[in-house]
């Protein structure tokens, strides 16, 4: 399958890779191309950072999808990712009635972990893919995951979401009072006992407030886990790597490209960015580097100096790429060269898409 057809077939594209290799970059494009072929698309980043938005020469992106005008017959849209007010949604649309949300969303506990507890912003990317694909209406949406070795970790937070809601120590503090927990096994006590230690018993008692005001909003929350993790294993749904050809971070798409397969999804495409460029056949940098040492001296010794060092770049670029490519296959795998320019608006992101489809 190709780019195009990705963007023109597919309903969701995530790109993976490590920080630095023009993923933000690439999400743009994909998103903005898709509007080129009449489709409504968005953008979603989840990386804090503002790169996106300076991407795509724009100021501050929200937790809303921010219509960004352009010479296309579709739409192109673009946010960025508050998992605070991603979770305080959910919180909202599974409560039994507005008091409920109510006491959850004022609870100092809930307040503490809705931005900060290990595993929120991974479940809550889940959580707003799923809303941006099901309830606003767009063809296409293209995910800019965060620049760390655990960028695909919310493959697996809806399963860890249900896990969590299905372990008795989380059943356990559930119970109506405090009272209860003393009758519970003892690990459950064990485990309430280290808390209380660790943080403190106002923090404990605001903690056992907010799962008693939790209660009866499980069966929602693991219904939408479900239907997050469907759609991220759908076929509907299309993971592009991006990488550069430096040693290390071919190593780290390598490592995404394993991970992706454990989970049984290809890779349905390779974007590598910031090639050096290629003059000739690969193999001449021992000639070039000859003649250069018999010109000694001479402008044209410096100019096969300098030839050779290009060659040599090239030759190794592909080496490093040679193993990652056998990895993908048969995913396309599409080079993108240095641009004089770094990527700062919709016109050098228009020059990104004219190497990614051919125009």
């Amino acid at each position: 399958m190709t780019l195009a057809s990705i963007v023109e077939q597919r309903s969701i594209v995530v790109c993976a890779g490590s920080g630095g290799v023009g993923k933000t970059t690439t999400a743009a494009v994909l998103a903005m191309e898709a509007a080129r072929r009449g489709r409504r698309a968005v953008v979603v980043t989840i990386d804090p950072a503002k790169r996106l938005a300076d991407t795509l020469g724009i100021g501050e992106l929200t937790n809303t999808p921010k219509k960004i005008d352009g010479p296309w017959p579709g739409e192109l849209h673009a946010m960025m990712l508050d998992t605070k007010v991603t979770f305080d949604a959910l919180v909202v649309r599974h409560s039994d009635d507005p008091a409920q949300a109510e006491r959850i969303l004022v609870n100092p506990f809930y307040r503490n972990i809705s931005g900060a507890l290990s595993g929120t912003q991974e479940y809550m990317a889940g959580e707003k893919l799923y809303e941006l694909h099901e309830d606003s209406g767009f063809d296409l949406v293209v995910v800019d995951t965060p620049p760390t070795r655990n960028a695909l970790d919310f493959l697996d937070a809806s399963r860890r979401l249900t896990k969590f809601l299905d372990h008795r120590l989380y059943r356990a503090l559930m119970a109506p009072t405090r009272t209860y927990m003393k009758a519970v096994n003892v690990a459950a006590q064990a485990f309430v006992r280290t808390i209380g230690k660790v943080v403190g018993g106002a923090v404990l008692d605001d903690a056992l407030a907010f799962f008693q005001a939790f209660e009866g909003m499980e069966a929602g929350f693991r219904d939408r886990a479900a239907r997050v993790q469907a759609l991220l294993t759908a076929t509907d749904t299309a993971y592009v790597l991006v990488a550069s050809p430096r040693a290390d971070t071919v190593d780290e798409a390598a490592y995404f490209a394993r991970k992706l397969a454990a989970t049984h999804l290809p890779v349905e495409a390779l974007i590598v960015n910031r090639m050096h460029p290629r003059f000739g056949t690969s193999g001449r940098a021992e000639a070039d580097r000859a003649r250069a040492v018999t010109l000694a001296g001479t402008p044209l010794g410096s100019l096969y100096a300098n030839l050779a060092d290009f060659r040599e770049m090239a030759d190794e670029e592909d080496m490093h790429l040679r193993g990652l490519a056998e990895q993908v296959a048969p995913a396309p795998v599409v080079r993108v060269p240095f641009l004089a320019d770094d990527v700062h608006d919709l016109g050098t992101l228009d020059q990104i898409a004219s190497h990614l489809f051919g125009r």
